[in-house]
């Protein structure tokens, strides 16, 4: 687990968890507000909470077909609140 240093604990995403996530964001037909859920579930299911309109922007920022699991950990670690 790796640990900010502005008191916001949040873990380092697997690798593996975070092609996974991608692959969901760019399923056929997906549209922002579903890739908001997406974003949203796969915080949750880690104990981690984010506002509706911070999942549309984080999806939209990892859909980009050049993402990489590094900018996609740091677009998650700024939007996780611990739940």
């Amino acid at each position: 687990m790796s640990v900010r240093d502005d008191h916001t604990h949040v873990e380092t995403f697997t690798p593996a968890d975070l092609v996974q996530l991608r692959s969901d964001l760019l399923r056929p037909g997906v549209d922002s507000f579903q890739a908001a859920s997406i974003v949203s579930n796969f915080l949750s299911g880690r104990g981690y909470g984010i506002a509706p309109e911070e999942a549309r922007s984080v999806a939209e920022r990892i859909d980009g077909h050049d993402c990489t699991p590094a900018v996609m950990q740091a677009e998650l670690e700024r939007v996780a609140r611990a739940a």
